[in-house]
């Protein structure tokens, strides 16, 4: 019972002023200006395999936003995050976005290329201005192996 009351007390203190004022909202219609939304879709995290001979080496979690055109409708397109979230997964799993010098990292060009081209897919022609990765962190610390040829002509230790 103690604890509930610690837990009750704790979301309390983290809400802060906002809870204690009532939220701060006003009703619609006050003289307040619409905040402006970003033409934007942001995809959530999504981890992508990094494989390398037939061989799962690691996962890349990337974070994803789909630029669209000025006049496009934002809410309608963030109503379709799925299916571009979809798109993204099974592209990166069909053909790996693999960088054969970093596998902390994806080939962030081919999968913007193949992104972009599944987007325009999903919205149709003049919807999808432009995709970017904004980051990507590495699920685990995985080397590039040194080629066999220089591990087989080593001395044995």
């Amino acid at each position: 019972m103690l604890r509930r009351a610690f837990i009750a007390l704790a979301v309390l203190l983290a809400a802060g002023p906002a809870a204690a004022s009532g939220g701060g909202s006003k009703p619609k219609g006050e003289g307040e200006a619409k905040a402006e939304v970003g033409q934007y879709v942001d995809l959530a995290p999504v981890g992508l395999p990094i494989v390398v001979d037939g061989r799962l080496v690691n996962y890349v979690f990337v974070y994803v936003r789909i630029n669209l055109a000025p006049g496009a409708n934002t809410s309608q397109w963030r109503a379709r995050e799925p299916f571009f979230r979809d798109a993204l997964v099974r592209a990166g799993h069909r053909t790996p976005f693999t960088l054969a010098s970093d596998y902390q990292k994806i080939d962030t060009g081919r999968l913007t290329a193949t992104l972009m081209r599944d987007a325009v897919r999903i919205t149709g022609p003049g919807v999808v201005r432009s995709v970017v990765v904004t980051s990507q962190a590495p699920r685990g610390r995985a080397v590039v192996p040194r080629s066999s040829t220089v591990r087989d002509s080593a001395p044995p230790v």
